[in-house]
């Protein structure tokens, strides 16, 4: 082969890897075979330079007018900032430490990368750029929250969970605006200088004091109101019982008085009876003495009438008289005859002594 010919192939060859190359360069700009979006990841694809389709995972081809694909990681981006010393509402200097995590705009947020792509581009597509800008805007968050609140605000008990929402909602606010999503933000420290320290722990030691005090007041209150109502409910019961033996006095006086009232009652039944009795007794005895009189009166009527008998038969009465005399007589009765006007002389008989007068003797 001669050194011409060679020379023109050469010369072919060499056109032709140019135009190779250049053909290469500007189809690379109108198409894209075979390009894979992880699961971790989605698609913005692009035609003309313009957003048209944001995919989720899987594998992408296309051919057009600077047709391209890039491709966004939506995993979680920590970020965990601190700033030793911030200043708080009442001049404190107090540090802390803020974490959370970032998102990027997910599949269905299509209007977000159209509208954001060209401002934001790099936070979209580098984890360095997006690193450092949400680190910026947590401390900035951080501190302005920080500001606004006394140390006991941001410090103290519940307080820190009301500053994690203060910070929260400011970093949100800012990471909007990039199209960002901010979540799990979270305060796992808090820096003290010395100073700080002592003074807080004086705070706190104060504050145990006083709470001390408070609870040896609140104890002896409670131990001095214990001991009145002892005292009080030792004072009612003996009231109780006082007042129980009133009651049973009272209730005994109104038995006795009761008691009294039921005997007076008999007693005026029974002086009611024993009058009732004297009446009737009376009137039996008056209606026996009725009786005695007129009995009385007839015995006497029967006498007068005999006595008038008698005073008009002087005979009659003379006879009534022996026959009294003679009856009166028994037979061992003895009669002295003697002189009128002379006193007889009684013999009593016994041993050796006779009779004077037989009055058993026969009369021949």
């Amino acid at each position: 082969m001669s050194r011409s010919l060679l020379v023109r192939w050469v010369a072919i060859a060499g056109a032709v890897v140019i135009g190779l190359a250049v053909l290469g360069g500007v189809s690379s700009q109108h198409m894209y075979f075979f390009q894979r979006v992880d699961p971790q990841e989605i698609g913005v694809r692009f035609r003309g330079g313009r957003i048209y389709q944001v995919v989720g995972p899987g594998v992408y081809s296309d051919v057009g007018w600077f047709a391209e694909i890039q491709k966004v990681s939506i995993e979680a981006l920590t970020f965990s900032v601190q700033d030793p010393e911030v200043v708080t509402k009442d001049r404190q200097r107090v540090g802390f430490l803020v974490s959370g995590d970032v998102f990027r705009p997910s599949i269905g947020e299509t209007g977000t990368y159209e509208a954001l792509w060209p401002k934001y581009r790099n936070l979209y597509l580098s984890d360095e750029a997006l690193q450092t800008r949400i680190n910026d805007l947590a401390l900035q968050a951080l501190k302005s929250c920080v500001g606004d609140r006394t140390f006991n605000d941001n410090v103290i008990g519940s307080a820190r969970d009301e500053l994690r929402v203060c910070i929260d909602d400011q970093l949100s606010g800012l990471a909007g605006e990039l199209g960002l999503a901010v979540q799990n933000v979270a305060i796992p420290n808090v820096i003290l200088s010395t100073e700080v320290q002592a003074s807080l722990d004086a705070i706190t030691q104060s504050r145990l004091d006083t709470e001390l005090a408070t609870q040896d007041a609140i104890k002896a209150k409670e131990q001095s109101a214990a001991d009145q109502a002892r005292e009080e409910g030792a004072i009612r019961v003996q009231l109780a019982r006082q007042q129980e033996e009133v009651r049973q006095q009272t209730t005994l006086a109104e038995l006795q008085r009761e008691k009294l009232e039921a005997n007076r009652a008999v007693i005026e039944a029974e002086k009611a009876n024993d009058l009732l009795s004297a009446q009737r007794d009376l009137e039996i005895n008056k209606a026996k003495a009725d009786a005695a009189t007129e009995s009385a009166r007839a015995e006497l009527a029967l006498e007068t009438v005999r006595a008038q008998l008698y005073s008009r038969n002087p005979d009659y009465a003379y006879l009534q008289a022996l026959t009294i005399n003679a009856s009166a007589l028994q037979p061992m009765d003895k009669v002295i005859f003697t002189p009128e006007g002379s006193t007889p002389t009684i013999v009593v008989p016994g041993s050796g002594i006779l009779p004077t007068i037989d009055t058993a003797a026969e009369t021949p």
